[in-house]
């Protein structure tokens, strides 16, 4: 047996078998085996990890990967037991193997004792979270004071919805649309992408579904959009800077989502704004769909609230007129730490600056939530912000109206909210 320790992204236990990559991009080879694949890499994209999430695997070893990276922000959306920092022996391929995410350790080849105590550990979770269940899964989030917050889950695919359900989140805060079309060898046709969004709202039953507009660029990238390489992706061309430079596409998915809302309680969120310019372009550009559907008779809300992420500094000293322009905000800390600290999130080095406690970061989230309530527009935390249990207390004295979390996190966050006696 030999036991390995990383640096923990998404807690949890999984027993499997060990999938390493054997040659170039996307080479995994299965092993033929009766428990599910545990994947084992020096770093995967998040294209991969979002099909390898449908095909049955569940738990995540990586090398280069932070706790902040997309590839690590789908392995809790799909709650894997997720570790990085973990250099791989290419002799482990087919071995048995148990992530523990709790305490960000790789085992292989377990004994029998380290199997039995493994096991006993993952009942106890799974009493844990079921003892959860029954008590607040149908429970509204209000704490002891009487303050309601919305808890929010935010989902990558379709699929996703189940433990959305499963775990009784209040809404959707984030339906990150990019991986549709990462999964797509061509541009999705306007029929194919409604089709999904009208299944999610109604699947939701009337609460809220926040769909984000594509966020395609830095690590997320289809080559028929062709992007190209850029020295700085992250600062690059990207969200809605393609979106409103090639607004034929955009539209597409603009005519898709509107539809969607005649069939649910379907909101519109726009990433990687930095002016209130930008947003007047995408209001005329959506008021002109909406006419156009109007004209030919297709059903749609036209009262669809239209909100933006603020994760920009641009967009923080410029929220209190951005306000006066959308229905919400929701505040996308991963990437409002990344520019606010001028720290790749993506670089394992820079661990120790990427804080997301830094005063810059929630001195820029008060600022934000004071202006939407100025403005009488509500407002959410997302990111990893939003599920960190640290924050949840002071994000909701400042008065944040929502929080948006992987499903997982729901019925934890939601046991501490209504435990909560806070003075405002």
């Amino acid at each position: 047996m030999k036991k390995i320790t990383g640096i923990k992204i998404n807690d949890g236990l999984a027993f499997g078998t060990v999938c390493i990559r054997e040659g170039p991009e996307d080479a995994f080879r299965f092993p033929e085996s009766d428990t599910p694949p545990i994947i084992l890499s020096e770093n995967l994209t998040p294209n991969e990890t979002v099909r390898f999430g449908q095909m049955g695997v569940k738990a995540l070893v990586v090398t280069g990967a932070t706790d902040t990276s997309h590839t690590a922000i789908l392995a809790r959306t799909m709650n894997w037991p997720a570790v990085s920092g973990i250099k791989i022996d290419p002799a482990w391929a087919h071995k048995t193997a148990i992530v523990d995410g709790n305490h960000a350790t790789l085992i292989i080849d377990p004994d029998e004792a380290a199997r039995r105590y493994y096991q006993r550990k993952q009942a106890e979770a799974e009493e844990t979270k079921n003892t959860l269940l029954r008590a607040y899964k149908n429970k509204k989030t209000v704490t002891k004071s009487g303050k309601e917050i919305k808890l929010y889950a935010n989902i990558s695919t379709p699929s996703d919805i189940s433990d959305v359900l499963a775990n009784g989140a209040e809404g959707i805060g984030n339906f990150k649309t990019e991986f549709m079309y990462l999964n797509s060898p061509d541009y999705p046709e306007e029929e194919a992408l409604f089709q999904a969004y009208k299944k999610i709202a109604g699947q939701m039953s009337g609460q809220k579904v926040v769909i984000r507009t594509f966020d395609i660029g830095t690590d997320k990238t289809a080559d028929y959009f062709g992007i190209g390489k850029e020295e700085n992706p992250a600062l690059g061309y990207r969200a809605i800077r393609i979106g409103l430079d090639r607004p034929e596409i955009f539209k597409t998915q603009l005519r898709a989502i509107i539809r969607a809302g005649a069939y649910g309680k379907v909101a519109i969120m726009y990433p990687m704004i930095i002016s209130v310019d930008e947003v007047l372009s995408i209001k005329k550009l959506v008021a002109r769909t909406m006419d156009e559907l109007e004209k030919e008779g297709i059903p749609f809300d036209r009262h669809m609230e239209q909100g933006i992420m603020i994760e920009t500094p641009a967009a923080v000293i410029m929220s209190r007129e951005l306000a006066q322009i959308v229905d919400f905000f929701s505040i996308g800390t991963n990437d409002l730490i990344q520019y606010t600290l001028a720290a790749d999130r993506q670089n394992p080095k820079l661990g120790s600056i990427y804080n997301p406690y830094h005063p810059a970061v929630l001195r820029s989230i008060r600022y934000v939530v004071e202006n939407a309530h100025r403005a009488g527009i509500w407002t959410s935390v997302s990111g990893e912000l939003g599920a960190d249990s640290a924050m949840t207390e002071t994000f909701i004295k400042w008065g944040i109206d929502a929080l948006a979390a992987p499903p997982s996190k729901i019925l934890p966050l939601r046991k501490k909210i209504c435990e909560m006696n806070e003075t405002m």
